[in-house]
């Protein structure tokens, strides 16, 4: 199939929270957004909507006070940015050139050609890769084993019975006292007789009566029923191999998120794992024109109302620049579409050729009748 062309002033690519809410208010601005998300892929483990595919009850976002399923608010979102006029695109994007406006992403049947380019491809949690642990139908994801506690922990499956948590830093231990609240017991699995966690997440996890430790120790099976989900785990002592089932209704995977920016690796600033660093101020990142958002620059909070908040704010921060109003960029400085740069401390204005324009009013003088 021959290449094809596509001319956009905004383009979004990743179709959670931050995705979706992002190009409903580009959208309703008439920019005319097209956001690009990967396709089905159950080897990758993609899905169009993001994390909340995968989530079953969902009773944090507001809006919804008896609760809503995972999938059923994705659908929501997206035709809501159908709604505005979001044009979609289903394509793996195998390369990107953010060198120069209008930013280049290349798929296997098109190029994409973006005025702006807002960065919503979110972060993938750590998996162990064992058996059972698959997405259902194919194990229990979804269905008793999850990576976010915040998001699932409060369900009726897991209140007042044991629960198992796996890993040894700071999320384990924050997800494993946050359980704490729902569960009968909660036993946190660590493939080591240390712990990576901060003194003080493991100083508050040591003295919460509900948790216990099992320490050199791997989970190597989840166990359940399609019907009634986990029902417990085969753990591996990692010093003598003896191997045991211990009893439980949910299991929490807690060994850390990667986020999805390989794609722009050398191109956009990230911290050291991989999140992309944006301006406290903005969500605009070292390449002026390029925003992120969600929980592709977000390794704190990563809750869908989060990342909906940032996509809406990516949107702004999008349309202001399209409007050649100047957007804070990570340096602290402000540049403009035309590629003004404005001093972090206002005092100044400097051209595309390097002038410097005082950015002061001359002659101000205050009168009063």
């Amino acid at each position: 199939m021959p290449t094809q062309t596509l001319d956009r002033e905004v383009v979004i690519i990743g179709s959670g929270p931050a995705g979706l809410t992002a190009a409903i208010y580009s959208a309703r601005a008439n920019l005319k957004p097209l956001l690009i998300d990967a396709p089905v892929d159950a080897e990758k483990q993609t899905t169009p909507g993001g994390q909340l595919m995968i989530t079953t009850d969902v009773e944090n976002y507001p809006g919804f006070s008896e609760g809503i399923q995972g999938p059923d608010l994705m659908v929501e979102f997206r035709k809501q940015a159908e709604r505005f006029g979001t044009e979609f695109l289903e394509e793996w994007i195998t390369e990107a050139d953010l060198s120069e406006r209008p930013f280049r992403l290349q798929t296997e049947n098109y190029v994409v050609n973006a005025g702006t380019l807002i960065v919503a491809t979110g972060a993938s949690a750590k998996w162990l890769g064992i058996p059972g642990e698959a997405k259902v139908p194919d194990g229990f994801g979804g269905n008793g084993v999850s990576a976010c506690a915040t998001c699932d922990g409060p369900l009726p499956a897991f209140r007042n019975r044991p629960l198992v948590v796996v890993g040894g830093g700071d999320t384990a231990m924050e997800e494993a006292t946050f359980l704490t609240r729902y569960a009968s017991h909660v036993y946190l699995v660590h493939r080591r007789d240390k712990l990576r966690a901060s003194r003080i997440m493991q100083d508050k996890a040591f003295c919460n009566e509900k948790i216990e430790f099992i320490w050199n120790t791997a989970v190597e099976e989840m166990l359940g029923e399609p019907e009634a989900g986990v029902t417990g785990v085969r753990l591996r002592n990692l010093q003598n191999n003896e191997e045991r089932v211990l009893p439980c209704a949910g299991v929490f995977i807690a060994i850390g998120h990667k986020p999805n920016t390989d794609l722009f690796k050398g191109q956009l600033d990230m911290d050291e794992v991989g999140y992309i660093k944006t301006s406290h101020r903005s969500t605009a990142t070292n390449v002026a024109g390029v925003f992120a958002c969600g929980d592709v620059q977000d390794a704190t909070y990563r809750q869908a109302v989060t990342a909906a908040g940032t996509g809406c704010m990516a949107a702004l921060d999008a349309e202001r620049y399209l409007d050649h109003l100047p957007v804070a960029m990570p340096s602290g400085d402000e540049v403009t579409i035309e590629g003004e740069h404005v001093t972090p401390d206002h005092s100044a204005i400097i051209e595309p050729d390097g002038t410097i324009i005082p950015n002061q009013p001359e002659n101000l003088v205050a009168q009063e009748d």
